[in-house]
């Protein structure tokens, strides 16, 4: 069994991976709002008191702050990191430098600007799982059975060998390995497993078998399974365009994959223990460190994906939060009155700060039995 990483490998871990993402992040942010002509005043990398920083020649305070759990960019006109518009102070600014600022902007590019941070999270593990395709190709295995495991849910419900899975709660299966993001998620639950046999389609409910999964570290997690097997798979090699399709199908899947988990944990069908913090992602990051740069950058892009879907919350003073209330604008034709704007963003901060303060007890409740065995 591997031995769990040491702290200063945890740390080292954390750091490099929280910290290029944070940046990556904010300069989707960044770099759109230049285009859309906005200002920014200050691009900050974690949150309270400066520890080091400069300013540039456009007038940009770019710093390291103290508290390295995000990051932030501010922007002329705004009140603080929240993009909360000042109107005291946009009220003395004169014309030119009212046009810089991010509230001045038209919907359009404000959404843009908000979109840009997760979605260059987003673009950034397309990236890594397009250059993981292109180095190592792409696995094919036709998703016919060929074999089962020893206790199988699949066989139970009347599935045979030669049966071939065409859909999955209605989501085409076209390779084996698509069979996978649709049956993980759902551990004890029942899907709908379309066949093929004997030139007639049938669908098969299959109530799948929960299994805990124990890694090398000691993490469990539980996942659903058929207790199927493929024939034997081969490794094609992908060119550049069917690498970065591949990656584009990889890194949605993800994403469905966390909306799932995220349903579940709130409808109480997953326990809120899976929810993860900042020690937790710093232990997974030292412990992916530990086992080399290939586990390392695919974690770093697992990771860059969760970013995304976090912040696209529809949560005020997250970034899903500010695009709520630009389409609420959309739809009103005016955006909502000052004071409805305080009171939401208000009430998400304490939502979000409430969240931290809740997943970090978790992963510290976590550690207690690993410390104590």
């Amino acid at each position: 069994m591997t031995h769990s990483p040491s702290i200063l490998m945890m740390i080292i871990g954390f750091v490099l991976v929280l910290g290029p993402l944070v940046v990556i992040h904010e300069l989707g942010h960044y770099l759109v709002a230049r285009w859309c002509g906005v200002k920014a005043e200050a691009f900050s990398v974690g949150f309270g008191k400066e520890l080091l920083g400069f300013t540039d020649k456009r007038g940009t305070r770019w710093k390291l702050s103290a508290i390295p759990l995000g990051g932030y960019v501010q922007f002329a006109g705004d009140m603080d990191p929240t993009s909360r518009p000042d109107d005291a102070k946009f009220a003395h600014l004169a014309p030119e430098e009212r046009a810089q600022t991010f509230n001045a902007k038209a919907l359009w590019q404000r959404a843009t600007i908000v979109a840009a941070g997760p979605l260059t999270n987003l673009l950034f593990a397309v990236l890594i799982f397009t250059a993981f395709n292109l180095a190592f190709g792409k696995v094919v295995a036709p998703p016919v059975v060929a074999s089962f495991a020893e206790q199988s849910a699949a066989r139970d419900a009347g599935i045979r060998v030669g049966d071939r899975i065409v859909a999955v709660n209605d989501h085409a299966i076209d390779q084996f390995p698509d069979i996978v993001g649709l049956v993980v998620p759902y551990p004890g639950m029942t899907v709908a497993i379309t066949i093929a046999r004997d030139g007639a389609r049938h669908v098969v409910p299959v109530r799948l078998e929960a299994k805990v999964l124990t890694d090398a570290f000691g993490n469990e997690s539980r996942i659903g399974r058929l207790g199927i097997s493929p024939g034997r798979a081969r490794i094609e090699p992908v060119g550049p365009v069917e690498a970065a399709a591949l990656a584009g199908r990889q890194t949605w899947g993800i994403v469905r994959m966390l909306g799932v988990g995220i349903r579940q944990i709130v409808t109480g069908q997953r326990s809120l223990s899976e929810l993860g913090g900042p020690i937790k992602t710093a232990k997974y990051s030292g412990e992916q460190l530990s086992l080399g740069w290939l586990s390392f950058v695919s974690f770093a892009a697992f990771i860059s994906i969760n970013l995304a879907f976090i912040n696209l919350l529809p949560i005020p003073a997250l970034d899903g939060g500010h695009l709520a209330l630009y389409a609420a604008e959309a739809i009103r034709r005016r955006p909502l009155d000052a004071r409805s704007q305080d009171w939401a963003y208000r009430t998400g901060l304490a939502l979000v700060l409430a969240l931290m303060l809740f997943v970090t007890l978790n992963d510290l409740a976590g550690l207690l039995p690993a410390r104590g065995s």
